[in-house]
């Protein structure tokens, strides 16, 4: 699709959002501990109709996603458990578990995407995109590792496992760069453009996540109400096996229903 044909409001955001990811991506390590705030802060001035924007004035109980990710966290909650959420947005999902848990973080880059956000147990933290300046036995991230600079993924990883305390778990959601780009740019360019500097796949992050520490790394599948851990080989070696057909085949493959539950990354992460 050219942007031209575009709806007049997707070509803004395609616009918008791609100048400000270069400029991330363009950016010094140093000058990142400021430039993700700014950027993710000019994206929701620029496009006040952005997802992350409407989806705060919808109710919680109407958001039939967060209610999935909320059942899939359960068994990992109790009344003990420290939680904190890693780019959090809105905070929904973390008001949601914070009334089950002793105490609950909202780690996000941006004030204004988090703004409002309240619930017992929760306290709100603005991080520079990378440091977790705090204590946890659950971290939970959705759809954010793909918006770190590759320079980054590593130095936050490590930050997680610093943060988390032994026996804890870092639970990991991103998507599989294999049936992507999943970020505006999708349906234009072949590869993500946009916020998402980069897309994994299964045995890429959970390679990082052995680089830092974790001696564990399992992957996760939910289908429905049905939820299990497997090991990790198995879904790397089906993410091999469709990486060998030809691009389009594979993309096409990867993008099959059944698939995409298996391939997505969903990692859990154990710090022994």
């Amino acid at each position: 699709m050219m942007v031209s044909q575009m709806d007049p409001k997707h070509a803004h955001h395609y616009k918008v959002e791609i100048g400000l990811a270069e400029r991330l991506r363009n950016s010094s390590r140093a000058e990142r501990k400021h430039v993700y705030r700014s950027v993710y802060e000019e994206l929701l001035r620029e496009v006040p109709y952005h997802p992350q924007l409407v989806s705060k004035s919808q109710e919680t109980v109407s958001r039939p996603e967060l209610q999935g990710l909320f059942e899939t966290l359960r068994p990992l909650l109790n009344p003990d458990t420290v939680y904190a959420e890693i780019g959090a947005g809105d905070c929904a999902l973390t008001m949601l578990v914070a009334p089950h848990v002793r105490k609950a973080y909202a780690i996000d880059v941006s004030a204004t995407v988090t703004h409002g956000a309240s619930a017992p147990n929760l306290e709100l933290v603005l991080s520079d995109g990378v440091s977790i300046p705090l204590k946890a036995t659950l971290i939970f991230s959705n759809q954010l590792m793909e918006h770190l600079h590759p320079d980054d993924a590593r130095d936050q990883l490590a930050n997680v496992f610093a943060a988390l305390e032994p026996g804890g778990k870092y639970f990991c959601i991103t998507p599989n760069r294999m049936s992507g780009p999943h970020d505006v740019s999708r349906g234009i360019d072949e590869v993500a453009r946009g916020f998402h500097l980069h897309e994994y796949t299964n045995s890429e992050l959970a390679g990082l996540f052995r680089s830092v520490g974790f001696a564990r790394v399992q992957a996760f599948v939910r289908i429905r109400n049905f939820q299990t851990t497997l090991p990790l080989g198995v879904v790397t070696a089906l993410e091999t096996a469709v990486g060998w057909l030809p691009r389009r085949l594979g993309w096409r493959a990867s993008n099959l229903p059944i698939l995409r539950h298996i391939l997505d990354v969903q990692l859990i992460a154990t710090r022994r």
